[in-house]
């Protein structure tokens, strides 16, 4: 039975699943264990797309053999979905897709350096630096 009262929205944290994934029958081209790292990507990435999972943690999470990881993000950056520079995941905007910018947080929503130096680079391109201050932020946080 459909539950209006429960529509979906778009979470905070990131957002839906590109329909052109499907649209341009990119997910027919990727076998279950690359859909299953690609969703997982998406669902912990940041606004940025970023993830810093590491192999083991993907392994066990994924119920994947060493051989099976690599192969499934081969598939994802082959399909040009999904950019690798360990230890970062960067989740990609479908080529030839647009997305509604979202707002840039403000000092009043956080007061961290991370989120002051995102600020002024919302969608924009982020330097090592800050990929880097980012890394350290959040393995304080863990």
């Amino acid at each position: 039975m459909l539950q209006p009262q429960r529509l979906r929205q778009v979470p905070e944290q990131f957002s839906w699943i590109d329909q052109a994934l499907v649209q341009r029958h990119l997910i027919d081209r990727c076998d279950a264990r690359a859909a299953a790292l690609y969703l997982f990507l998406v669902t912990v990435a940041d606004a940025q797309g970023l993830s810093y999972y590491g192999s083991a943690s993907l392994m066990q999470r994924l119920h994947l053999s060493r051989e099976e990881l690599d192969a499934a993000r081969q598939q994802l950056i082959a399909l040009d979905l999904l950019a690798y520079q360990a230890p970062l995941y960067q989740v990609l905007a479908i080529a030839g897709t647009t997305a509604a910018r979202r707002p840039t947080p403000t000092s009043s929503t956080s007061t961290s350096p991370t989120a002051t130096s995102r600020a002024g680079d919302a969608g924009g391109p982020v330097s090592l630096a800050q990929l880097l201050e980012q890394l350290e932020h959040r393995r304080g946080r863990l």
